[in-house]
């Protein structure tokens, strides 16, 4: 039976050099027999959402950055965010957390997020990543992924450059056969 990785993080191992997945956070998206798609989540740019967008969106200036969802398609834009009030144009994949891809979405989202008393929260994506029917499966069989539950406080924390750090640590700990801890020696 197949079993749906859908909403957990998978981490990139120590020993994956693919430059477009070292050291990555991939969110999954979707993940079913046909494939999976998810989201890098700890790779800002140094370009503003606003220059990303275009102009296609009139916005008030802000200090939000574009993220490198990943290699496949680079022009696609994905919004993932924490506004339960705005997912009619959005998908849930955690609970709390959406994921939307239409130019009102966005618009909806970035508008909100604006406003000064708001708490909602966004990352604006370039790009996703992408597995083929079994790929994952066999990537993770090797150990060039490691699996965490997904977490919305995570993804939205302020620096995103440490995550992979926090999350290759959560996964050795869970995954090690014998605990670090020696205990008293008397007990051998």
């Amino acid at each position: 039976m197949f079993e749906s990785l859908r909403g957990q993080f998978v981490i990139a191992g120590k020993s994956l050099r693919d430059p477009n997945f070292y050291k990555s956070v991939v969110l999954l998206l979707e993940h079913g027999p046909g494939g999976a798609l998810g989201l890098v989540v700890n790779r800002p740019t140094s370009v503003k959402v606003s220059a990303a967008l275009g102009g296609q969106i009139e916005l008030p200036e802000q200090h939000d950055r574009l993220y490198v969802g990943g290699p496949v398609q680079s022009s696609a834009l994905f919004i993932m965010h924490n506004g339960e009030q705005l997912q009619t144009a959005s998908h849930e994949v955690l609970p709390g957390l959406y994921v939307g891809t239409s130019p009102e979405a966005m618009e909806e989202v970035i508008r909100a997020a604006s406003q000064s008393d708001s708490q909602l929260k966004f990352r604006l994506f370039s790009g996703c990543a992408g597995w083929g029917p079994r790929q994952l499966e066999g990537e993770l069989s090797r150990a060039d992924w490691h699996i965490r539950p997904g977490d919305t406080g995570l993804i939205f924390q302020q620096d995103a450059y440490t995550l992979w750090d926090v999350l290759i640590d959560q996964a050795y700990r869970a995954e090690r056969l014998i605990a670090s801890d020696k205990g008293d020696p008397t007990w051998n």
